[in-house]
C-alpha cells in the first residue's frame, strides 16, 4: 500500500472562468490484481503488457489503484511529478526477497498476462482470493514459486538410469550371495 499526499493548489478553470482551490489530499493506493482488473475492464488491453501507456491510461490506473473513496476526478490532474515518481517506484518494487532465475537456460513464458489469466493461476494453484489485494509483483512471485515447487522431479538420463539399476542389481547380488 502506498500513501501519497497531493499538495494544496490554486488554479484557474478556463471553462467556468473562475478560480478553483484544491485542498491537500492524501491518496491510499494499491497496485493489486483488483486494480489491474478494473483498469483492463475499461481499456481492454493487458496492463502488464510491454506496450506504452498514454498519460490518460496512467492517470486512470492511478484512479483504479485508489482505495479511499469519494476522491474527485479533478484531484488526479493535480498529481505532481514527485507523486508520479513515487507511484512508479511503488509499481516497480518487487515486494519480495525471493529471486528466481532461469532453470537450465530455459526462458520464462512470453504469454500475454491479463488479470483473468492471473485469476486462473490462483484457482489452479489454490491460492486464496485474499491475495488479489497483494501488491501484484508479490502475487506473481508466489505464482512462480508454486509452479517451481509443483514441477515433477526431473527425469534421469538413460545412462543414469542404467548406472542406478546396475548398482541396485550389484547390491542385491551381494546381499543374496548370488552371481546373477
Amino acid at each position: 500500500m502506498l500513501q501519497i499526499t497531493i499538495p494544496k493548489q490554486d488554479g484557474w478553470d478556463e471553462a467556468k472562468e473562475e478560480f478553483v482551490y484544491f485542498p491537500e489530499t492524501t491518496l491510499i493506493l494499491e497496485h493489486s490484481l483488483i486494480s489491474i482488473s478494473k483498469w483492463e475492464s475499461k481499456w481492454h488491453v493487458p496492463f502488464l503488457g510491454k506496450g506504452e501507456k498514454t498519460a490518460e491510461q496512467i492517470k486512470d490506473y492511478v484512479k483504479c489503484m485508489t482505495v479511499n473513496s469519494n476522491v474527485k476526478d479533478d484531484i488526479y490532474d493535480q498529481l505532481t511529478k514527485k507523486n508520479m515518481d513515487d507511484i512508479m517506484e511503488y509499481i516497480e518494487d518487487p515486494m519480495s526477497a525471493t529471486t528466481i532465475t532461469d532453470r537450465n537456460g530455459k526462458k520464462f513464458s512470453r504469454e500475454i498476462v491479463t488479470s483473468e489469466l492471473i485469476y486462473y493461476w490462483m484457482v489452479s494453484l489454490q491460492i486464496p482470493f485474499e491475495c488479489q489485494k497483494w501488491h501484484i509483483n508479490r502475487l506473481i512471485k508466489l505464482v512462480q514459486i508454486c509452479n517451481i515447487k509443483n514441477q515433477p522431479d526431473k527425469k534421469m538420463s538413460k545412462r543414469s538410469t542404467m548406472q542406478q539399476n546396475a548398482a541396485l542389481n550389484a547390491a542385491r547380488r551381494s546381499k543374496s550371495h548370488s552371481r546373477g
